[in-house]
Protein backbone atom coordinates (compact mmCIF):
# COMPACT_ATOMS: atom_id res chain seq x y z
CA UNK A 1 0.00 0.00 0.00
CA UNK A 2 1.11 3.55 -0.73
CA UNK A 3 -0.48 6.61 0.87
CA UNK A 4 0.32 10.30 0.50
CA UNK A 5 -0.23 13.44 2.53
CA UNK A 6 0.81 17.09 2.54
CA UNK A 7 2.87 19.42 4.68
CA UNK A 8 3.70 18.18 8.18
CA UNK A 9 6.09 20.87 9.47
CA UNK A 10 7.44 18.31 11.97
CA UNK A 11 3.95 17.64 13.36
CA UNK A 12 3.31 13.93 12.83
CA UNK A 13 0.14 13.56 14.90
CA UNK A 14 -1.88 12.64 11.81
CA UNK A 15 -0.06 9.29 11.77
CA UNK A 16 -1.36 8.22 15.18
CA UNK A 17 -3.54 5.11 15.01
CA UNK A 18 -6.65 6.98 16.10
CA UNK A 19 -6.38 9.22 13.02
CA UNK A 20 -4.87 6.72 10.59
CA UNK A 21 -6.15 3.26 11.56
CA UNK A 22 -5.24 1.85 8.14
CA UNK A 23 -1.69 1.44 9.37
CA UNK A 24 -2.70 -1.70 11.24
CA UNK A 25 -2.51 -3.56 7.95
CA UNK A 26 0.79 -2.03 6.85
CA UNK A 27 4.43 -3.10 7.06
CA UNK A 28 7.76 -1.56 6.14
CA UNK A 29 7.19 -2.50 2.49
CA UNK A 30 4.23 -0.09 2.55
CA UNK A 31 4.78 3.64 2.25
CA UNK A 32 3.56 7.03 3.37
CA UNK A 33 4.71 9.85 1.07
CA UNK A 34 4.92 13.40 2.46
CA UNK A 35 4.73 15.98 -0.34
CA UNK A 36 7.23 18.44 1.11
CA UNK A 37 7.61 20.61 4.22
CA UNK A 38 8.47 17.46 6.10
CA UNK A 39 10.21 19.47 8.81
CA UNK A 40 11.51 16.47 10.73
CA UNK A 41 15.12 17.52 10.13
CA UNK A 42 14.99 21.09 11.38
CA UNK A 43 17.55 21.66 14.12
CA UNK A 44 20.14 19.17 12.92
CA UNK A 45 20.73 17.85 16.44
CA UNK A 46 19.08 15.76 19.15
CA UNK A 47 16.04 18.04 19.17
CA UNK A 48 14.98 16.28 15.96
CA UNK A 49 15.16 12.85 17.56
CA UNK A 50 11.71 12.76 19.15
CA UNK A 51 9.83 13.28 15.91
CA UNK A 52 12.14 11.11 13.82
CA UNK A 53 11.97 8.29 16.34
CA UNK A 54 8.17 8.52 16.32
CA UNK A 55 8.22 8.03 12.56
CA UNK A 56 10.69 5.17 12.79
CA UNK A 57 8.39 3.40 15.28
CA UNK A 58 5.48 3.41 12.81
CA UNK A 59 4.77 0.14 10.98
CA UNK A 60 5.24 1.68 7.50
CA UNK A 61 8.14 3.44 5.77
CA UNK A 62 7.95 7.23 5.51
CA UNK A 63 9.11 8.82 2.26
CA UNK A 64 9.34 12.57 1.70
CA UNK A 65 10.38 15.18 -0.81
CA UNK A 66 11.65 18.52 0.41
CA UNK A 67 9.47 21.59 0.61
CA UNK A 68 10.73 25.09 1.25
CA UNK A 69 10.60 24.91 5.05
CA UNK A 70 13.43 22.44 5.57
CA UNK A 71 16.91 22.74 7.07
CA UNK A 72 18.80 21.83 3.92
CA UNK A 73 22.20 22.10 5.59
CA UNK A 74 21.23 19.55 8.24
CA UNK A 75 19.56 17.28 5.70
CA UNK A 76 22.70 17.27 3.55
CA UNK A 77 24.63 15.54 6.36
CA UNK A 78 22.65 12.31 5.96
CA UNK A 79 24.15 9.60 3.73
CA UNK A 80 23.11 9.27 0.10
CA UNK A 81 22.40 5.84 -1.37
CA UNK A 82 20.64 4.14 -4.25
CA UNK A 83 17.11 2.91 -3.60
CA UNK A 84 14.53 1.53 -6.05
CA UNK A 85 16.31 3.07 -9.04
CA UNK A 86 16.88 6.55 -7.63
CA UNK A 87 18.90 8.29 -4.93
CA UNK A 88 17.76 8.94 -1.37
CA UNK A 89 19.07 10.26 1.93
CA UNK A 90 18.40 7.77 4.71
CA UNK A 91 17.38 9.78 7.78
CA UNK A 92 16.30 6.72 9.73
CA UNK A 93 16.17 3.09 8.56
CA UNK A 94 12.54 3.65 7.49
CA UNK A 95 12.48 7.44 6.99
CA UNK A 96 13.81 8.29 3.53
CA UNK A 97 14.29 11.55 1.65
CA UNK A 98 13.46 11.11 -2.04
CA UNK A 99 15.94 13.40 -3.74
CA UNK A 100 15.23 15.80 -6.57
CA UNK A 101 15.00 14.81 -10.20
CA UNK A 102 14.73 11.07 -9.50
CA UNK A 103 12.54 8.36 -10.97
CA UNK A 104 11.83 5.54 -8.52
CA UNK A 105 10.31 2.14 -9.27
CA UNK A 106 8.13 1.21 -6.30
CA UNK A 107 6.09 -1.97 -6.55
CA UNK A 108 6.16 -1.75 -10.33
CA UNK A 109 5.00 1.88 -10.48
CA UNK A 110 7.21 4.82 -11.44
CA UNK A 111 7.42 7.97 -9.33
CA UNK A 112 9.15 11.17 -10.46
CA UNK A 113 10.20 13.26 -7.44
CA UNK A 114 11.16 16.92 -7.41
CA UNK A 115 10.97 18.73 -4.09
CA UNK A 116 11.34 22.44 -3.43
CA UNK A 117 9.33 25.67 -3.59
CA UNK A 118 9.62 29.40 -3.05
CA UNK A 119 8.69 30.58 0.45
CA UNK A 120 5.55 32.74 0.62
CA UNK A 121 6.30 34.08 4.09
CA UNK A 122 9.36 36.25 3.35
CA UNK A 123 7.80 39.40 1.91
CA UNK A 124 9.47 41.52 4.61
CA UNK A 125 12.88 40.08 3.94
CA UNK A 126 15.50 37.47 4.73
CA UNK A 127 17.46 38.60 7.78
CA UNK A 128 21.12 37.74 8.32
CA UNK A 129 21.98 36.04 11.64
CA UNK A 130 25.18 38.06 12.10
CA UNK A 131 23.46 41.44 11.59
CA UNK A 132 24.15 43.56 14.72
CA UNK A 133 20.63 44.98 14.33
CA UNK A 134 19.01 41.54 14.13
CA UNK A 135 17.17 41.66 17.48
CA UNK A 136 15.86 45.15 16.79
CA UNK A 137 14.66 44.18 13.30
CA UNK A 138 12.91 41.10 14.65
CA UNK A 139 11.19 43.13 17.35
CA UNK A 140 9.97 45.73 14.83
CA UNK A 141 8.80 43.13 12.33
CA UNK A 142 7.00 41.14 15.00
CA UNK A 143 5.22 44.31 16.15
CA UNK A 144 3.67 44.79 12.71
CA UNK A 145 3.09 41.10 11.99
CA UNK A 146 5.87 41.07 9.42
CA UNK A 147 6.69 38.07 7.28
CA UNK A 148 10.38 37.30 7.45
CA UNK A 149 12.85 34.47 7.94
CA UNK A 150 16.46 34.22 9.02
CA UNK A 151 19.15 32.91 6.68
CA UNK A 152 20.61 29.55 7.81
CA UNK A 153 18.17 29.51 10.76
CA UNK A 154 14.69 29.37 9.23
CA UNK A 155 15.42 29.86 5.52
CA UNK A 156 17.88 28.32 3.07
CA UNK A 157 18.53 29.23 -0.56
CA UNK A 158 18.41 25.52 -1.41
CA UNK A 159 14.62 25.70 -1.15
CA UNK A 160 14.76 25.93 -4.97
CA UNK A 161 16.63 23.35 -7.08
CA UNK A 162 20.11 23.95 -8.44
CA UNK A 163 21.01 23.93 -12.14
CA UNK A 164 22.43 20.45 -11.61
CA UNK A 165 19.16 19.18 -10.15
CA UNK A 166 17.13 20.56 -13.07
CA UNK A 167 19.56 18.92 -15.50
CA UNK A 168 19.35 15.62 -13.62
CA UNK A 169 15.56 15.75 -13.72
CA UNK A 170 15.53 16.28 -17.47
CA UNK A 171 18.01 13.44 -18.03
CA UNK A 172 15.99 11.01 -15.95
CA UNK A 173 12.73 11.97 -17.65
CA UNK A 174 14.38 11.52 -21.05
CA UNK A 175 15.56 8.09 -19.89
CA UNK A 176 11.98 6.97 -19.19
CA UNK A 177 10.58 8.63 -22.31
CA UNK A 178 8.76 11.32 -20.33
CA UNK A 179 6.29 8.77 -18.98
CA UNK A 180 5.74 7.96 -15.30
CA UNK A 181 2.83 6.84 -13.19
CA UNK A 182 3.03 9.52 -10.49
CA UNK A 183 4.70 12.86 -9.88
CA UNK A 184 5.51 13.90 -6.31
CA UNK A 185 6.43 17.54 -5.74
CA UNK A 186 5.89 20.33 -3.24
CA UNK A 187 4.77 23.17 -5.50
CA UNK A 188 2.73 22.95 -8.70
CA UNK A 189 3.13 23.78 -12.40
CA UNK A 190 2.47 27.44 -13.25
CA UNK A 191 -0.89 26.75 -14.91
CA UNK A 192 -2.06 24.89 -11.79
CA UNK A 193 -0.77 27.76 -9.63
CA UNK A 194 -3.05 30.06 -11.65
CA UNK A 195 -6.04 27.87 -10.82
CA UNK A 196 -5.19 28.11 -7.12
CA UNK A 197 -5.46 31.91 -7.11
CA UNK A 198 -3.73 35.24 -7.54
CA UNK A 199 -1.95 35.05 -4.18
CA UNK A 200 0.57 32.62 -5.63
CA UNK A 201 3.34 33.54 -8.05
CA UNK A 202 5.25 31.74 -10.77
CA UNK A 203 8.96 31.09 -10.34
CA UNK A 204 11.66 29.06 -12.03
CA UNK A 205 10.46 25.80 -10.48
CA UNK A 206 6.76 26.26 -11.28
CA UNK A 207 7.78 27.18 -14.84
CA UNK A 208 9.96 24.05 -15.04
CA UNK A 209 6.99 21.97 -13.91
CA UNK A 210 4.84 23.70 -16.53
CA UNK A 211 7.40 22.78 -19.17
CA UNK A 212 7.48 19.11 -18.24
CA UNK A 213 3.75 18.73 -17.56
CA UNK A 214 3.08 19.53 -21.20
CA UNK A 215 5.36 16.68 -22.29
CA UNK A 216 4.91 14.20 -19.47
CA UNK A 217 2.48 11.30 -19.45
CA UNK A 218 1.32 10.52 -15.89
CA UNK A 219 -1.72 9.31 -13.95
CA UNK A 220 -1.63 11.72 -10.99
CA UNK A 221 0.52 14.65 -9.87
CA UNK A 222 0.49 14.98 -6.08
CA UNK A 223 1.78 18.11 -4.33
CA UNK A 224 1.49 20.19 -1.15
CA UNK A 225 2.64 23.73 -0.28
CA UNK A 226 -0.66 25.60 -0.67
CA UNK A 227 -2.30 24.38 2.58
CA UNK A 228 -5.50 23.03 1.07
CA UNK A 229 -6.99 19.74 -0.06
CA UNK A 230 -8.23 19.88 -3.66
CA UNK A 231 -8.53 17.77 -6.78
CA UNK A 232 -7.77 19.76 -9.93
CA UNK A 233 -8.31 18.59 -13.50
CA UNK A 234 -6.45 20.62 -16.11
CA UNK A 235 -5.88 19.75 -19.73
CA UNK A 236 -7.18 16.24 -19.14
CA UNK A 237 -4.63 15.60 -16.39
CA UNK A 238 -5.20 15.11 -12.66
CA UNK A 239 -3.47 17.11 -9.92
CA UNK A 240 -4.02 16.39 -6.23
CA UNK A 241 -3.26 19.14 -3.71
CA UNK A 242 -2.74 17.71 -0.22
CA UNK A 243 -2.43 19.33 3.17
CA UNK A 244 -3.60 17.38 6.23
CA UNK A 245 -5.60 14.84 4.23
CA UNK A 246 -4.18 11.35 3.72
CA UNK A 247 -5.09 9.65 0.44
CA UNK A 248 -4.40 6.15 -0.79
CA UNK A 249 -2.30 6.14 -3.95
CA UNK A 250 -2.09 2.35 -4.41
Amino acid sequence: MIYATGDCHANFLRFKREYFPEQDGMGHDDYMIICGDFGGVWFGDQRDDKGLNQLEALPFTTLFVTGNHENFEALAKYPVEEWHGGTIRRVRPHVLHLMRGQVFDIDGYSFFTMGGASSHDVSDGILEPNDPQLKRKIMLLNAIGGLYRINHVSWWKEELPSDEEYAKARRNLERVGYEVDYVISHCAPSSVVDVLGKDYQHDRLTDFFEEIRQRLKFHYWLFGHYHDNRNIKLGGKDYVLLYEQIVQVL
